[in-house]
């Protein structure tokens, strides 16, 4: 038998664990046990800790941490003992005298001083699984846990909660009670339906096409014959080939990060001197084939939450169509007055995006008032011309909801909230800065599969910062032109 490992999962309300160095390897070992108990006791020793290992210890009363080289005393009143230094003679030093006290041990990439391995674990609510490949592989380990983390539904806890109900509340004995046990969870190993996610894709795809035929054909029976459009496209304007890489860049930080596009899009046109319908109405006509091209993308890699979509999206339409009503109004009568409180606006949302890269580690939380949530967002994006991501994808991140599926959910339900907006915009307004919408759909729609890709796996701190320095400067150069 080549594999004798025998799982078990360890209570750790009472234990106190031990991180002999405070590196790399210290910090990943740090996270992965509060991640499974925030609350659990962690004593770090070491000569030098990681930026991020010190913010760990900062944010959590129950870590403590020693600086300074290992000592035997360390292992005084210790359960459990994690060595992570890069030295190989301490780690058997180490290892050596916690045997000698009956205290188990696991050191990194090292199987043979392991009395134990802390494996790749999948959490769903109150279901957890543990995998191992027997310290041979770890990486394979990680892998299994993305496959089983996407596979099993985000609802899974529902289920549980129904069972452990059945199973307290049957009164028949325990061969009865499993044969009905057995019975009502024996559609658990049926495929999946592919059916809703083709609705999903044909949906989002007709009203894509529907709406860029309909932008393109009136665009060119109102604006431009022929002749007009040969020489439009010999005499660009610059700002097509600027709105082309803000669209780009925009994108791929708002389908990758789950926020930013219309911030920074509204902040540089105001910057250009573009009426403020205008604007709000050319991002979200530009916005509305990214959205669609990335939430499709989101779709199909599994990073939607389709109860959550829909406790988004609509409520998230009616405000879109509020805020676009009202904009017209304000852009038109009272221009310098709604310049004014869409600068301070965006500058408002460039520092909730630098308080969202600071967040502390949220643990999950129930979400209220979804509906809400969803109409804010969508009248203050089609109001503002940006801000459904940093109002919506960072409430619902605060709540301790995983990013891939926040984000996924989100940028699926900004194409309906942006394809309200932009027909209620289009329906007023007609379309004009041609050449802006045409630069932010080439550079948003190029970027959005590449950020579906990228989803969760950019550092989404700097990505934020950086975000947030450039709405925060255009924001204050607006402020200070109209002074």
């Amino acid at each position: 038998m080549t594999n004798t490992l025998f799982p078990v999962f360890l209570k750790t309300e009472t234990a106190h664990f031990l991180i002999v160095g405070g590196g790399n390897v210290g910090l990943e070992k740090a996270e992965t046990l509060l991640k499974q108990n925030p609350k659990i006791r962690i004593t770090i020793v070491a000569t030098y800790f990681h930026a991020n290992l010190k913010e760990i210890i900062q944010q959590y009363d129950n870590v403590n941490a020693i600086e300074r080289a290992f000592d035997e005393d360390d292992l005084l009143g210790k359960d459990y003992v994690i060595i992570a230094t890069d030295k190989p003679e301490v780690n058997l030093a180490v290892r050596e005298l916690a045997k000698s006290k009956g205290i188990k041990v696991n050191a990194a990439d090292q199987p043979a001083l392991c009395d134990f391995y802390l494996g790749s674990i999948v959490n769903k609510g109150s279901l957890k699984i543990a995998i191992s490949t027997n310290g041979k592989s770890p990486i394979l380990a990680r892998r299994m846990r993305e496959y089983f983390t996407e596979v099993i539904p985000d609802n899974i806890e529902d289920n549980l909660t129904v069972l452990n109900d059945f199973r307290n509340n049957h009164k028949g004995n325990f061969a009865e009670k499993l044969a009905d046990l057995n019975k009502i969870t024996e559609n658990f190993n049926a495929k999946p339906k592919i059916k809703e996610s083709k609705k999903f894709k044909q949906l989002v795809f007709v009203l894509t096409l529907s709406f860029l035929m309909l932008f393109t054909g009136y665009g060119l029976s109102t604006f431009i014959s022929i002749a007009d459009l040969k020489f439009s496209l010999s005499s660009i304007p610059n700002e097509f080939y600027g709105m082309l890489l803000i669209g780009f860049l925009a994108q791929l930080v708002d389908g990758a990060v789950g926020l930013g596009y219309g911030v920074t899009c509204a902040t540089s046109m105001m910057l250009l001197g573009i009426n403020l319908p205008a604007i709000s109405g050319s991002i979200h006509t530009a916005e509305m084939f990214s959205s669609g091209i990335s939430g499709y993308s989101h779709y199909k890699f599994g990073n939607v939450n389709k109860k959550l979509l829909y406790w988004l999206a609509i409520p998230g339409v009616i405000g879109a169509i509020s805020g676009a009503v009202l904009l017209i109004y304000l852009g038109n009568k009272y221009v310098s007055i709604a310049y004014t409180v869409l600068s301070i606006y965006t500058m408002i949302i460039g520092i909730r995006l630098i308080i969202l890269a600071f967040r502390k580690v949220n643990e999950k939380k129930k979400i209220k008032h979804t509906g809400v949530l969803g109409f804010s967002g969508g009248f203050l994006d089609a109001f503002g011309g940006g801000g459904w991501g940093p109002i919506v994808t960072s409430t619902l991140l605060s709540k301790g909801r995983k990013s891939r599926y926040v984000i996924g959910t989100v940028s699926l339900a900004e194409f309906f909230v942006t394809l309200a907006a932009a027909l209620t915009f289009f329906y007023s307004l007609g379309v004009s800065h041609w050449y802006v919408i045409l630069g932010l759909i080439i550079g948003g729609s190029i970027a959005a599969p590449i950020a579906a890709k990228l989803a969760g796996k950019l550092p989404q701190k700097t990505a934020l910062l950086l975000v947030a320095a450039l709405v925060i400067v255009f924001s204050c150069r607006m402020i200070l032109k109209l002074l």
